[in-house]
């Protein structure tokens, strides 16, 4: 008997090859994920505002269509307003602080049975690959700030809030973006002050969380280049904790940049005292003790020079 032909086996395309590695996340085969690096702690919550390096790649196209991996600083993204795609939001709901994974999107999670040309034909099937840098519980602040009744909202939870914009403020400061950060750290204070305290045990947890906040103002109206306004909110943090070495450098700095050397030399003494092996301290100090010598000496040549005139008209 003739030998039949075996069957020709057809070469699975790439997406098809990642597919037996994926799971399956809502149930209807729309959404399908591989965990390339596990993150750590809770799931991102539900209208967070997310900090992530993204690629969307079609079949058979080793360069992305969109790409944030060249950016040294992505923009924070809020969840149900930035992030557009259904499939890659809810896939970001699935994942972790840290980690990297590869979704896998049907049309009906991604670009629709109409895509979006020239970039994104009709009906692809799209692969995503995403990691999560850092992400912020925005979706309490927001309730937060709406509510008309903050009063009757734990303490605990006041804090969180305080913590989150904090952290904002924390991230557009080491973008070197320092009004949107102070803005932030400022919105945290404002929420602090706004609440109606009873026991002395609330007072002391709001005087806890406002020393932070106005160290922090306080730096960011320095690099705004603000001394006077630097100088406000390092004396407010000294009103808490008179003996605090940041606040007393703050300030230090400002009075610097304000050409109030004594003032300076006072605040910076102080820190040094406490830690007496800053190098930051120290060399700030010595470079107000230079300043302050060469001001001196500039007024004594002055008196003298407004001395030896003032001899000079008496003679004649």
């Amino acid at each position: 008997a003739a030998r039949q032909a075996p069957e020709q086996t057809r070469e699975l395309s790439p997406f098809e090859q990642l597919r037996p590695r994926m799971n399956d996340i809502i149930g209807d085969g729309g959404i399908l994920k591989e965990v390339v690096q596990p993150g750590d702690g809770p799931p991102v919550p539900e209208n967070a505002s997310v900090l992530i390096h993204y690629s969307g790649f079609l079949e058979y196209s080793d360069q992305p269509f969109e790409t944030t991996t060249h950016l040294k600083y992505p923009r924070m993204m809020k969840l149900g307003r930035d992030v557009t795609l259904a499939g890659l939001e809810l896939g970001l709901l699935t994942m972790k602080k840290g980690e990297f994974s590869r979704f896998l999107l049907q049309p009906q999670y991604a670009y629709g049975e109409m895509g979006c040309p020239p970039f994104i034909p009709a009906a692809a099937v799209v692969l995503y690959e995403v990691q999560i840098l850092d992400y912020l519980d925005s979706g309490q602040v927001d309730d937060f700030i709406t509510m008309s009744q903050q009063n009757t909202v734990p303490m605990s939870t006041l804090l969180e809030v305080v913590n989150t914009l904090r952290s904002f403020g924390n991230r557009f400061f080491n973008q070197n973006r320092y009004y949107n950060a102070k803005d932030r750290y400022k919105q945290a204070m404002t929420l602090l002050g706004n609440r109606e305290t009873q026991s002395d045990l609330e007072k002391e947890r709001i005087k806890t969380a406002l020393l932070p906040l106005y160290l922090n103002i306080s730096l960011a109206e320095l690099r705004l280049e603000r001394p006077h306004k630097a100088l406000k909110y390092g004396n407010k943090a000294l009103e808490i904790d008179s003996a605090n070495t940041k606040a007393l450098f703050r300030c230090g700095q400002a009075y610097l940049e304000l050409h109030e050397y004594a003032s300076a030399q006072c605040c910076l003494t102080s820190a040094q005292a406490q830690k007496p092996f800053d190098s930051d301290i120290n060399n700030l100090l010595r470079k107000v003790t230079m300043c302050y010598k060469d001001s001196l000496d500039k007024e004594k040549d002055l008196y003298s020079k407004m001395f030896r005139e003032l001899k000079g008209s008496v003679k004649m």
